[in-house]
């Protein structure tokens, strides 16, 4: 049983679904609050913070990717992404504006449940001692969360492309699998589903022209050599 204190907010136009997951969430302890629009949702946000936020893509009015944007703005609580739509772009916007992964519909209430669990556990860790990690001329700083290329260029990746990031870092020159990165990244067990990371290392290596991030076939990826 999770403490009472956790609340979980479904931004969702569908009623069905609100039903069912308020059901399963708050059997499991959460407190369940259900937004009918992205607006609904920001206006809430700034009032009371949650402790995540299922939002969903295909939102009337301001869509979820634009939602998630405006969260961003003033709040760091994790966002999982739903959508119903198996669309690329659709997972690579919501990820860009800073969601912490996405579940496509339909989706199991069980694995949807993990993975709040795991965003929650991970943004409950106490933060790191700060340091910095360099790899073939890119400087990783752990407490600014940044990144200088070799060219000197600052870059400040999503709160989740970084924790990926600095994984692969700290085990330079290894071949991380995809279920290894998922389980230590985002914090839960291969459900089958590992296109969420090739997404974040595409916008990684988008973001910093030549890190040396590698795929290493039938395994995952390594950075550096």
């Amino acid at each position: 049983m999770t403490g009472p204190t956790r609340a979980i907010l479904l931004v969702e136009d569908d009623d069905a679904i609100a039903d069912m997951l308020r059901g399963f969430f708050e059997r499991d302890g959460y407190r369940f609050l259900h937004a009918l629009t992205g607006e609904e949702a920001v206006e809430r946000l700034r009032i009371r913070p949650v402790s995540a936020i299922l939002l969903d893509i295909n939102l009337p009015g301001m869509d979820g990717v634009e939602t998630c944007r405006r969260i961003r703005q003033f709040s760091q609580t994790p966002v999982i992404m739903l959508t119903a739509r198996d669309n690329e772009v659709d997972k690579v916007l919501g990820l860009e504006m800073g969601a912490d992964d996405y579940v496509t519909k339909p989706f199991s209430p069980r694995e949807l449940m993990a993975r709040v669990k795991a965003v929650l556990r991970r943004a409950e860790q106490p933060p790191a001692k700060p340091r910095i990690l360099e790899v073939e001329g890119f400087e990783i700083d752990g407490g600014k969360r940044t990144v200088t290329t070799p060219t000197t260029e600052l870059v400040e990746p999503t709160a989740k492309e970084f924790d990926l990031l600095w994984f692969l870092a700290e085990n330079a020159g290894l071949a991380m699998s995809r279920s290894q990165i998922l389980e230590s990244v985002w914090g839960y067990e291969y459900f089958g589903e590992t296109r969420t990371v090739d997404v974040h290392i595409r916008q990684l290596r988008k973001k910093l022209d030549g890190i040396p991030i590698e795929t290493v076939w039938g395994v995952g990826y390594r950075l550096g050599h």
